[in-house]
């Protein structure tokens, strides 16, 4: 490997030969050229056309991820169906004839379709991304499109089978989110986060065009959600297929396009953040079929923007870099032979980053084994199932998602009938709305520490515990007011929660337990949603028909029992704060057993970085 070393370090750029193009020597047959001129201009001219061609390769490549990175968004901003299930479910409850327990069991039937998620995690092993794609929309085409047909009283189906249908949709939603993780690690392994964080964030807004929808043919139809929801993403998937399937994995980017390549994501999300302001603004007033239609078209405007805003960019890339480089006659493969000199460097006993256990003497006390017994030092390790397990890491991460992010997607459930029981009946679009864009502008923020790490160097768990607090104030405040204003601000505070921590904790499972692994390890994580939705649906509709019988102000409404009033939700409001209050002290306990290891990332990557710009 030394002798190796030296040859590709004696082959390194010489001033006194400008017009290098091939370090290889001349073989025995070879015969120099006769006439030095008409070598010059070959050599020169050759040089011209390969890097014509590579930089021509390389802008396909380019635009050919951005143009995946824009289906996903596509995917993720049509599939969020979950979000739109308090927009109906009044109407559901009132066909079938159930109560309000049995109105939650679907809502969990829903969340439980989570439980499942791994299995498409699994089926990425044996089938291509895009044959999982079409599964997951054609599940969500039986689900939801089997359920309308039952609202619509055109079919009569009993309420187990209504629950399975419920759990299929749920499954759908989370095989699209898988597909979707896969597509942004493989197509952005230096810029992961933000690709991450931007496209799941437009699931977030998927409440507000559905709703915009409604809106552009008939307002008054709550019938038109289901119908959508079992559509739409097949159309999306349809118009999708053709990026996805002609993908290619992408070569590793060199620190000037990684720069680039985040300005680019920094656009994006400026984009993105207009999205969400024109969507939620145009959700909070009243609209009349013909102004909804022009308003939804401007809403589309805004999703195909994102197509042509990273082709133009990366055409004016390629431009400039093709221009100076035709001039510039260093052969850059010889620049590669700093990165094979830094490979080849023995790390020393303190920066060894291959070892993540941690050394100390052994101490006595479970509080001492949830702060430092095994804790993570090094990021990115892949974990098998088996080994993610048995970390207490793990452990800490899902109660806090737990206790965070699934409680606020249960009240988003519930979002209906809290707002019908303290007398804002009218509002519950918006109010869904406004979770849903509240949650977009959550996932967005996610990207902070990203376009933040050269000024703010903080842990992401650190992040994952800040973005707890505003769920807890909400939940409190809840149960000290009932007025619109108090109920407008929880669910804009619980949004912004909920969807900083959908998408950070993506990141997070890459991050902690390995980015080859996170198909299956977050979709173990996330089987909590189903469990939690059980258990904080079950606690909220026990107090709901208790109260029932004891609150002086229930009401007979389309043949139904209706609590009205604080009472009715008080003591789940209540409670939820205290299980808030708990899985703020998981993510902060997480926070400080990783804290270590984000230290030391960083400390690589700065490391890395300025030995880059030393050698440039």
């Amino acid at each position: 490997m030394k002798n190796k070393t030296l040859i590709r370090a004696n082959t390194l750029y010489n001033p006194f030969r400008p017009f290098q193009v091939s370090r290889k020597p001349l073989k025995i047959h070879q015969k120099p050229a006769l006439n030095p001129i008409l070598s010059l201009k070959t050599s020169f001219f050759s040089h011209f056309s390969i890097h014509i061609y590579k930089h021509t390769d390389v802008m396909v490549g380019e635009s050919r991820k951005w143009m995946i990175l824009v289906a996903g968004i596509w995917i993720q901003a049509f599939t969020g169906t979950n979000f739109d299930f308090s927009s109906y479910s009044t109407s559901l409850k009132s066909v079938m004839g159930i109560s309000q327990v049995q109105l939650n069991y679907l809502s969990v039937a829903s969340d439980m379709g989570k439980a499942f998620g791994w299995c498409s995690g699994i089926s990425l092993l044996y089938f291509p991304l895009w044959l999982v794609m079409l599964i997951a929309a054609f599940m969500g085409l039986i689900g939801y499109g089997l359920q309308w047909l039952v609202i619509q009283k055109i079919i009569d189906l009993p309420y187990f089978l209504v629950f399975l249908l419920c759990l299929l949709a749920g499954c759908s939603i989370c095989w699209f989110n898988t597909v979707c993780y896969v597509l942004c690690i493989k197509n952005f392994p230096a810029n992961r986060p933000l690709a991450l964080s931007l496209s799941l964030s437009f699931s977030g807004l998927s409440a507000a065009l559905y709703n915009l929808i409604v809106n552009s043919i008939n307002s008054n139809d709550d019938t038109l959600y289901l119908l959508l929801n079992a559509i739409v993403p097949l159309i999306t998937s349809l118009i999708a297929l053709l990026p996805i399937v002609r993908q290619h994995i992408p070569d590793a980017l060199p620190p000037e396009a990684v720069r680039s390549e985040t300005a680019i994501f920094l656009y994006l999300t400026a984009l993105a953040v207009v999205t969400g302001f024109y969507l939620l603004l145009i959700n909070s007033v009243s609209l009349n079929v013909s102004i909804a239609r022009i308003l939804l078209g401007g809403a589309m405007l805004f999703l195909v923007l994102p197509l042509i805003t990273p082709g133009i960019l990366c055409a004016r890339e390629w431009a400039s870099r093709a221009i100076h480089s035709s001039f510039n006659m260093i052969n850059n493969d010889d620049l590669d032979v700093h990165t094979e000199l830094m490979e080849m460097e023995t790390p020393s006993t303190d920066d060894n980053l291959f070892s993540i256990s941690y050394n100390s003497k052994q101490k006595e006390g479970s509080c001492y084994n949830v702060l430092f017994k095994d804790k993570l030092m090094v990021l990115g390790e892949e974990h098998s199932v088996r080994f993610l397990i048995h970390r207490w890491d793990f452990w800490l991460y899902y109660l806090a998602y737990f206790c965070g992010g699934t409680i606020g997607l249960v009240y988003s459930n519930n979002l209906g009938q809290i707002s019908e029981s303290l007398g804002y009946n009218t509002e519950v679009s918006t109010l869904v709305s406004l979770y849903s864009g509240c949650s977009f502008f959550g996932r967005l923020l996610s990207t902070t520490p990203d376009f933040l790490h050269k000024k703010v160097c903080y842990a992401r768990t650190g992040w994952l515990a800040l973005a707890l607090i505003p769920t807890t104030i909400a939940f409190f405040l809840l149960s000290l007011s009932g007025s619109k204003i108090a109920l407008i601000a929880a669910t804009a505070l619980i949004g912004l929660s909920s969807g900083f921590v959908f998408s950070v904790a993506v990141s997070i499972t890459s991050e902690l337990f390995g980015p080859n692994s996170v198909g299956v390890n977050h979709n173990i994580l996330i089987t909590n949603i189903p469990l939690g939705s059980i258990l904080y649906g079950l606690l909220a509709a026990l107090v709901y028909e208790g109260n029932i019988g004891n609150s002086q102000e229930a009401v007979l409404k389309d043949g139904r029992m209706v609590c009205m009033g604080r009472n009715c939700y008080f003591d789940t409001f209540v409670w939820w704060g205290f299980i808030s209050l708990f899985g703020l002290a998981s993510s902060s306990l997480l926070f400080l057993r990783t804290k270590a290891g984000y230290e030391r990332s960083t400390k690589c990557k700065q490391k890395t970085s300025f030995e880059l710009l030393t050698y440039e």
